[in-house]
C-alpha cells in the first residue's frame, strides 16, 4: 500500500520542480532544429544525426530532427546513413537560442529508395524513442521503463494479417483466447509479465474494441511492461503492462502503395496506403490506409470478413501550430473461435489433450451464425510551441465499438454414465451492445535547464469517460456436443431466435465510468549520463450508470508515484536503469447483511533492473532486466460480512529483447521472457498457493532473421526464418478442479521475397512443421495448422 508520507513527499517534490521551471528563464545551452534532405530535395527518414559525444536523434518521416540542450560554443554536426556518404557541417550555438539548419545528403530520393528496399538501413526493426511510453520525447535508453517494439516493416516482411500474428513477435506476449467480439471485452487477450492485458490503446489514448484490430494501419505497436498507472491509469492497463498501436501518419512527399495477399483458408486481402500534401506549401497532408480482407477457416466451418478504412490529416498553420485529425472505421464479420470452456466448479476428467480426444478441425458452429463488431475511431491533437521550451498538447479521442450477432460457447457438462464419450453444453445468445469512449488530455511538455540540470517535464490533465450499454438477449441452451464431433444443436439463425424467443428476457444494463486524473512526471539530468525520472498522479474515479444499484455507486480516490534511474556508462550507447513503478484499481464498495464495506484501491508495485544497449550506430539494440511485481490490498473475506484487504501475489522474471543489423541486409530479432507467479494470500481458497490462470506459460522465446541479397546476380533476393517457444501452461490451475496443462510447443515460420524496383513479391509459409497446438484460459483453443501467403506489392 502507498503510505501517504511518501505520496506526499512525492507531490512535493514535482510541485517545486514545476514552480521553478515556470520561473526560471536563464539556459546556458541552445538548441538545432533542422532537416535532412537528398540530393533533389525530398526528406530524409531515419538518418542519424549527431554531435559526437554530446547528443544524436533520428530523423523522422518529414527528414526533420531536433536537438536540444546543446552546449554553448562550436560543434560538428553529422548526418549518417549506412550505404550512403555521411555529410558534416560546423555549427555555433548560443546560448538560449535555436539555429535551424538543413543538411544534404549525396543521394537522390530514388537511390535512398533502393538503400531501403535493400535493407541496408541500420537496425529497420528497432525504434529508439517513443512519445508515447513517457507521454514526451525520450530515448530508449533514456527511459527507466521497459518496452518493445514490432515495427511496421517486420509486420510487412512477415506478410502478417492479423494483430495476434503481429504480438508473436513481442518478447514476454502470449495469447490467452482469441477475439469473441462479445460485449465488453470482446478483444484478443494475451499475458504479459504474468497478468491478462488486452490491446486497448490507440496512439497513447484509450482505443477500446469489441473485437479484432486490422493490421493496415500500423506504424508500430508498442508493448510497454509493468505497472503504468502513474501516466495511463487504471481503466485501459494490467499490471503486467500495457498494449499501444501506432498509427500511421502522413508526410509531405507522395507515396502510394498497393498489396495484395492471397493464401491458404480462402485468404484473400488488398491494401492500400496512399499519401499525399494537399497544397503547394505542403502544410495540408493526407494520408489513408485501407483494407479489404476475406478468409475462411481452417475448421469446418468459420469465416472473416474485414473493411477497414483509415483516412488522417495533418495541417501544419506555422513553425508554431498544427493540428492532426486521424480516424479509423473498421467494420468486421466474424464466427466465434471455436473454444472448449472447462467446468471450473467440478474436478477434472482429465489433465492432458491426449485425455480429451478433440479434433481441432471441429468448429461447432455455423457459417449463418456471424456477429459483426463495427468499431469506429476519431483522435485530434493540437500542438503550440509557446516557446523554444515549453509546448502545448491538447488530445481528443472518441470511439465507439459494437457487438452485433450471435456469440456462442461450449462449457463441460461432464461424461454421462451411458458413454465414455466428454459432453460440452452450447450456450448462445443474441448479442446487441455497445460502448462509447471519450478521452481529452492537455500536456504542457517541457525541456529547459535549472542550472546545470536538464529537466524534461510533462504536466498534464486527462479526463475519461465510459458508457457501456447492453441489451443483448438472455442465454439459451442450444444443442450438446462431444469432442469427437456429434452435435445435437440447431445452428441456423431461424432456430436460435426461436429458442432465444421462447426464454424469458434479459435484463439491459447500462453503466457509466468517468476518471479525472492530473500527473506530472519529470526527467532530470544531473549530467550527460546520469538521470532520474520522478512521477505522480492522482486520480479520482466515479461508476455510476442508469441501471447501476446505489451500493455499486462509488467514487474512489488514487496516488500513483513513479521512479527511475539511468546511467549510461557509454553516452548514447550503453545504460544502466532500475525502477519503481505502480498500478492501481478501483475496487467497489460491499454490502452485506445491511453493513457496507468500503475499501482503499488495489495496488501493484513493481521493481527492476536491468541495461539497454545501443551499439555499433544503433546495430545493436537490446534490453536485459529482472523484474518484481508485487500485487497487494487485495480484498478478501474471513467471515460473515467481514472483509480485510490484505490478499497479495507476486509475479517474478527476466524478460530479454535483442535486436541486430551486424552486417548490411542482415537481421536479426530474439526475445525471451521468463515468468514466476504465484497467489500468496487470498480469500478464495481454491487459488492459495497456485501459478494464475491468467499468467501464461512461465517459459516464452521468440526469433526471427532475415537476409536480403544486396549484390550480384540474385540481388534483391532475401529469405526469413523464425518462430515462437511456448513452455507447459497450466490453463485451469484449482483445489476444486485439479490442473490442466497444455503441452510445450515450437512453431517454425519461413518466407522467400524478391525486390526489384518497385516491385516486391514476399511468399511466408508459417508452423512449417504443421505443428499441432492449443491456447487457452480455462479453455482448449486449436491454433492455425501449416498454412502460406503470398503477397504482391506495388510503390508508386
Amino acid at each position: 500500500m502507498i503510505r501517504p508520507t511518501l505520496t506526499k513527499s512525492y507531490l512535493t517534490v514535482l510541485l517545486m520542480l514545476i514552480t521553478i521551471s515556470l520561473s526560471y528563464s536563464q539556459s546556458t545551452t541552445g538548441t538545432i532544429a533542422g532537416k535532412v534532405r537528398t540530393s533533389d530535395g525530398a526528406p530524409a527518414e531515419l538518418v542519424t544525426v549527431l554531435i559526437k559525444g554530446v547528443a544524436s536523434t533520428t530523423t523522422n518521416k518529414n527528414g526533420e530532427f531536433t536537438l536540444k540542450n546543446i552546449p554553448s560554443g562550436k560543434h560538428t554536426l553529422t548526418a549518417r546513413l549506412i550505404g550512403v556518404k555521411p555529410v558534416s557541417r560546423e555549427t555555433v550555438i548560443r546560448a538560449g537560442e535555436t539555429i535551424d539548419v538543413e543538411l544534404v545528403l549525396a543521394a537522390s530520393d530514388e537511390q535512398l529508395q533502393e538503400v531501403v528496399v535493400s535493407g541496408s538501413r541500420t537496425n529497420k526493426f528497432a525504434v529508439k524513442e517513443s512519445q508515447y511510453v513517457s507521454k514526451m520525447p525520450l530515448k530508449n535508453l533514456e527511459n527507466p521503463q521497459v518496452y518493445s517494439v514490432v515495427s511496421s516493416e517486420l509486420i510487412k516482411e512477415q506478410v502478417i494479417t492479423t494483430f495476434d500474428d503481429a504480438l508473436k513477435n513481442a518478447p514476454g506476449v502470449d495469447k490467452l483466447w482469441s477475439s469473441t467480439g462479445r460485449a465488453g471485452d470482446g478483444a484478443g487477450y494475451f499475458s504479459l509479465r504474468g497478468f491478462a492485458v488486452q490491446p486497448t490503446l490507440i496512439n497513447g489514448l484509450p482505443g477500446l474494441t469489441n473485437g479484432a484490430l486490422d493490421v493496415a494501419n500500423i506504424e508500430r505497436i508498442e508493448v510497454i511492461k509493468g505497472p503504468s498507472g502513474t501516466l495511463f491509469g487504471s481503466s485501459v492497463i494490467s499490471y503486467g503492462g500495457l498494449i499501444n498501436t501506432v498509427t500511421k501518419k502522413p508526410f509531405d512527399t507522395f507515396s502510394a502503395e498497393v498489396n495484395y495477399t492471397a493464401g491458404s483458408f480462402g485468404l484473400n486481402r488488398a491494401a492500400i496506403d496512399l499519401n499525399s500534401p494537399l497544397d503547394a506549401e505542403k502544410k495540408l497532408l493526407f494520408r489513408v490506409n485501407a483494407a479489404w480482407h476475406d478468409e475462411n477457416s481452417f475448421q469446418d466451418a468459420g469465416l472473416k470478413r474485414n473493411r477497414y478504412i483509415a483516412p488522417s490529416l495533418t495541417y501544419r498553420m506555422n513553425d508554431r501550430l498544427s493540428f492532426e485529425v486521424n480516424a479509423e472505421f473498421l467494420s468486421t464479420k466474424n464466427t466465434n473461435a471455436a473454444m472448449l470452456f472447462f467446468n471450473r466448479a467440478a474436478p477434472l476428467l482429465w489433465t492432458n489433450l491426449d485425455q480429451v480426444g478433440y479434433n481441432p478441425e471441429n468448429s461447432f458452429t455455423s457459417n449463418d451464425l456471424t456477429i459483426k463488431n463495427p468499431i469506429t475511431t476519431f483522435q485530434g491533437q493540437i500542438n503550440y510551441k509557446i516557446s523554444d521550451h515549453w509546448t502545448s498538447q491538447t488530445l481528443v479521442s472518441a470511439g465507439s465499438a459494437k457487438s452485433d450477432g450471435y456469440y456462442s460457447y461450449l462449457y463441460e457438462r461432464g461424461r454421462e454414465s451411458t458413454s465414455t464419450d466428454q459432453i460440452f453444453d452450447r450456450y448462445i445468445n443474441r448479442q446487441d451492445a455497445e460502448t462509447h469512449t471519450t478521452d481529452i488530455q492537455q500536456n504542457f511538455i517541457g525541456d529547459f535547464n535549472i542550472g546545470q540540470l536538464r529537466n524534461r517535464l510533462v504536466v498534464g490533465l486527462d479526463y475519461f469517460n465510459r458508457r457501456s450499454k447492453d441489451n443483448s438477449s438472455a442465454w439459451v441452451a442450444d444443442g450438446a456436443i462431444t469432442t469427437d464431433g456429434n452435435d445435437t444443436g440447431n445452428l441456423t439463425p431461424e432456430g436460435v431466435d426461436a429458442l432465444i424467443a421462447a426464454a424469458d428476457a434479459a435484463v439491459p444494463s447500462d453503466g457509466r465510468q468517468q476518471v479525472f486524473s492530473a500527473y506530472a512526471s519529470d526527467v532530470i539530468n544531473f549530467t550527460p549520463q546520469l538521470s532520474a525520472m520522478l512521477s505522480l498522479r492522482i486520480d479520482r474515479f466515479k461508476n455510476g450508470g442508469e441501471t447501476v444499484s446505489e451500493d455499486n455507486k462509488y467514487e474512489q480516490t488514487a496516488w500513483s508515484p513513479k521512479f527511475g534511474l539511468v546511467y549510461q556508462p557509454v553516452l548514447d550507447k550503453l545504460s544502466l536503469f532500475a525502477n519503481y513503478l505502480n498500478g492501481f484499481a478501483n475496487v467497489a464498495p460491499v454490502t452485506s447483511g445491511g453493513v457496507v464495506t468500503v475499501f482503499d484501491p488495489e495496488q501493484a508495485n513493481q521493481w527492476e533492473v536491468g541495461i539497454k544497449t545501443n551499439l555499433m550506430d544503433g546495430k545493436i539494440t537490446g534490453t536485459l532486466s529482472y523484474y518484481d511485481i508485487r500485487v497487494t490490498d487485495k480484498v478478501r473475506q474471513i467471515a460473515m460480512n467481514e472483509y480485510v484487504q490484505d490478499g497479495e501475489n507476486y509475479s517474478r522474471g527476466i524478460s530479454f529483447d535483442f535486436i541486430t543489423n551486424p552486417i548490411e541486409g542482415l537481421n536479426i530479432l530474439a526475445g525471451y521472457n521468463y515468468n514466476n507467479s504465484k497467489i500468496t494470500q487470498t480469500g478464495v481458497n481454491d487459488y492459495a498457493g497456485r501459478r494464475p490462470e491468467e499468467a501464461g506459460p512461465k517459459h516464452t522465446a521468440n526469433a526471427w532473421v532475415s537476409y536480403k541479397f544486396l549484390k550480384g546476380a540474385i540481388k534483391g533476393f532475401g529469405l526469413g526464418f523464425g518462430g515462437n517457444y511456448a513452455g507447459e501452461n497450466p490453463i485451469l490451475n484449482r483445489a476444486t478442479t485439479g490442473t490442466f496443462t497444455l503441452p510445450s510447443y515450437t512453431v517454425l515460420n519461413a518466407s522467400a521475397s524478391y525486390g526489384f524496383r518497385k516491385w516486391n513479391l514476399i511468399f511466408k509459409l508459417d508452423n512449417l512443421t504443421d505443428k499441432e497446438y492449443y491456447k487457452g484460459w480455462s479453455t482448449i483453443e486449436p491454433m492455425r495448422p501449416r498454412s502460406f501467403a503470398v503477397n504482391l506489392g506495388y510503390k508508386f
